[in-house]
């Protein structure tokens, strides 16, 4: 099999979306370094989140149930695989609490862009159909979502 053949079958199970946001890239990388941070913009609007763990580190956990406004709770639980300040961030998300079998890798880039931050999300399914089944529920659309809260948070001087 060559290299093109193993790595093409990723790209049918990734979801990528990018922003650009106005401020610099460490601060960008340090609206994730703390959970009083996240937890200012991780959830969507009208929700709270609870934290019952954060250890922000390769091998550490955030655990957390997001509250939506409706009364409905929605688990929220990463492992960090990789931290490379200011640059890039590796996590696991496992949507449906840690023994969720559809766990999502999920790559956070930053790029400076002169006085500004590209943010790129990379989003890789176990399987295409996985993949194809996020996207139904919107999945590139939350994503987006995420990166302009995070924007919103960092141009909002936090």
């Amino acid at each position: 099999m060559t290299a093109e053949a193993e790595t093409q079958p990723e790209t049918d199970r990734e979801i990528v979306v990018s922003r650009i946001i106005e401020g610099p890239r460490k601060l960008v990388f340090d609206a994730f370094t703390d959970v009083t941070n996240l937890g200012k913009w991780w959830v969507p609007d009208g929700s709270r989140i609870t934290t019952r763990t954060f250890e922000f580190r390769p091998g550490g956990v955030w655990d957390s149930t997001i509250h939506r406004a409706g009364g409905s709770e929605f688990p929220n639980y990463i492992v960090w695989k990789e931290i490379a300040p200011p640059e890039r961030i590796v996590w696991m998300y496992y949507g449906m609490g840690k023994d969720d079998p559809n766990a999502v890798m999920t790559t956070l880039t930053l790029a400076e862009r002169g006085a500004t931050t590209e943010a790129t999300l990379r989003l890789v399914f176990g399987s295409k159909e996985q993949r194809d089944q996020a996207a139904k529920y919107h999945a590139a659309k939350g994503a987006q979502q995420s990166l302009d809260s995070l924007a919103a948070y960092v141009e909002g001087g936090r």
